[in-house]
């Protein structure tokens, strides 16, 4: 077991109903470390009435709160101005009270800690709402929805100025190098003694949710289940537990991930994180959401370049990366050169090392269920994933057509694999495929998501082909599988692929045989899960 981080997992309450807010806290007991009442969510008449309940909840609660009421200019879910909010934190308030009590917390946003230091300076105008404030129980919090404020340096500054125990800051992240300034300001608390929470919000955003705790961040947030994310890229609480494994994490780690745009629909952070645990490695495995390939191989990847320093070991490159990220690595393996793409990166020694393990993984669900050496093989797409099916079939010395919109590029890809090339847009008709043993779709086209409906062949073209194999493997079924199916094709998905892909990958980065059947069943779980 690797060393405890004392990661902190906050785990935001906002209902509409005070009713539904005793529940939900009641179910956040057994995630939470602490519990934060988002009492924006309701509006102001349900808070009157609950509040002698919410009152008694936190007495008897094992855990402890953080109150807030936020500003819809802050992310709140309801307008709240300047005075009402400091009404609120009122000596009389008793919500506020307790929130400034035993181990509770106040969140209170930059704008109005303002305000109320100068109250307590006797400055602040009115004294119709006297405001007593312990200091050692306020988190100073401040929320960019917009992105990542040009002077986010001077507003750590400006936050510091005050009393406040902790600091907040939340950006919203578009790219994943807007986390690199999330993660400075941690390291500048960590310096300067400061405790704080840094979140960059967002699917690219990801990361600073896991890795922060273990870079001196107070906390992080995790949703009650995976629907109930109260800002944008916020991870459930049982997957920052369960699947990443967010208390043994420690500078130590070895940090991997998927690159590609986009990553939600992956199995692999279940798959590697799965093994890691089974193989007892400290190492975690993250989606990467990354639009700019360069910007974050530069900026965070290359050791001689990367802006912050962290234990990055290894990545899997999916599209649309896996062509453009091979001019920022010191060495390919030849293979993947052959190929023209790479889908595995290892760091070592300071260089980054790319490989092509989607190659050697390319034909497993086939394997001992035919022999491919002179079958008549028909190729769908001219991707990188087509190109490492390719290869493998050059391999096995089968027989290839490449099919394809883009004729010109497609005779490229079947021209360095001695394939032979036909258009996709050509004119179509039943038993299209017929002469062909094997029929291969290699294109995204019916992965979960926008195109899970689409398919690259109908049922009346896929008639007389004996076998037809799908890359896709979320969902398990795809419609292409289902046609072939219907045509009396033999059938076979992508995921006995994409786990010995995996368990390829797995070896790079850890020098360690990869539990195949653990990986396996990582997948198969999670899109059960998904309802795939």
């Amino acid at each position: 077991m690797n060393p405890s981080n004392d990661a902190r997992i906050c785990v935001p309450v906002c209902t509409t109903n005070a009713r539904e807010l005793i529940d939900s806290i009641t179910r956040a007991v057994p995630l939470a470390d602490i519990i934060e009442l988002r009492l924006d969510c309701l509006d102001a008449a349900q808070l009157d009435a609950a509040t002698p309940e919410i009152l008694n909840v936190m007495k008897s609660c094992p855990r402890p709160f953080i109150i807030t009421l936020r500003p819809a200019e802050q992310g709140g879910k309801r307008a709240l101005d300047l005075e009402m909010r400091l009404s609120f934190r009122a000596s009389d308030s008793s919500l506020h009270q307790q929130a400034c009590s035993s181990e509770n917390f106040a969140d209170i946003e930059l704008d109005l800690a303002v305000r109320l230091m100068k109250r307590e300076a006797g400055g602040g105008g009115s004294s119709s709402n006297n405001v007593t404030l312990d200091w050692t129980h306020v988190i100073c919090s401040q929320h960019d929805f917009a992105g990542v404020p040009s002077d986010l340096e001077e507003l750590y500054e400006r936050m510091s100025q005050t009393p406040a125990r902790i600091l907040k800051i939340a950006v919203r992240a578009d790219e994943i190098t807007d986390c690199i300034p999330v993660f400075r300001l941690l390291e500048r608390a960590r310096r300067g003694g400061r405790e704080m929470i840094a979140v960059a919000m967002g699917e690219a955003g990801i990361m600073t949710r896991v890795l922060a705790p273990a870079r001196g961040a107070f906390l992080t947030y995790g949703s009650i289940d995976e629907k109930g994310a109260t800002a944008p890229g916020q991870l459930s609480a049982a997957g920052l537990r369960d699947l990443y494994r967010i208390d043994s994490i420690n500078e130590e780690t070895k940090v991997t991930g998927l690159v590609g745009s986009p990553t939600a629909h992956s199995v692999s952070p279940q798959m590697h994180n799965a093994a890691f645990a089974a193989c007892g490695v400290n190492g975690v495995y993250l989606p990467f959401e990354v639009r700019d390939v360069g910007e974050f191989m530069r900026r965070m990847v290359h050791p001689r370049s990367r802006e912050f320093e962290w234990n990055l070991c290894g990545l899997s490159v999916t599209a649309p990366h896996k062509r453009a990220a091979m001019k920022y690595l010191d060495w390919i393996d030849p293979i993947a050169e052959k190929i023209g793409a790479v889908n595995t990166i290892l760091v070592k020694d300071g260089t980054l090392h790319g490989y092509n393990t989607d190659a050697a993984a390319s034909l497993a669900p086939l394997e001992g269920f035919v022999d491919l050496s002179g079958a008549n093989v028909a190729v769908i797409g001219a991707g990188g994933a087509a190109r490492a099916v390719l290869w493998r079939l050059r391999e096995v010395h089968a027989r290839a057509t490449v099919f394809a919109r883009d004729v010109a590029r497609a005779a490229k890809t079947a021209s360095d694999f001695n394939a032979r090339c036909e258009s996709l847009d050509g004119a179509r008709f039943a038993n299209f495929f017929a002469k062909f043993d094997v029929v291969i779709n290699t294109t995204p086209l019916g992965t979960d998501g926008q195109s899970v409906n689409e398919t690259p062949a109908t049922a009346q073209e896929l008639r007389g082909a004996r076998i037809a194999y799908d890359l896709v493997y979320n969902p398990p079924t795809t419609r292409f599988m289902r046609l072939a199916h219907e045509a009396g094709c033999q059938v076979f998905g992508g995921l006995p692929m994409l786990v010995a892909q995996a368990a390829a990958q797995f070896k790079l980065w850890t020098n360690c045989d990869a539990p195949l059947n653990v990986m396996h069943t990582a997948a198969e779980s999670q899109m059960l899960d998904a309802g795939c």
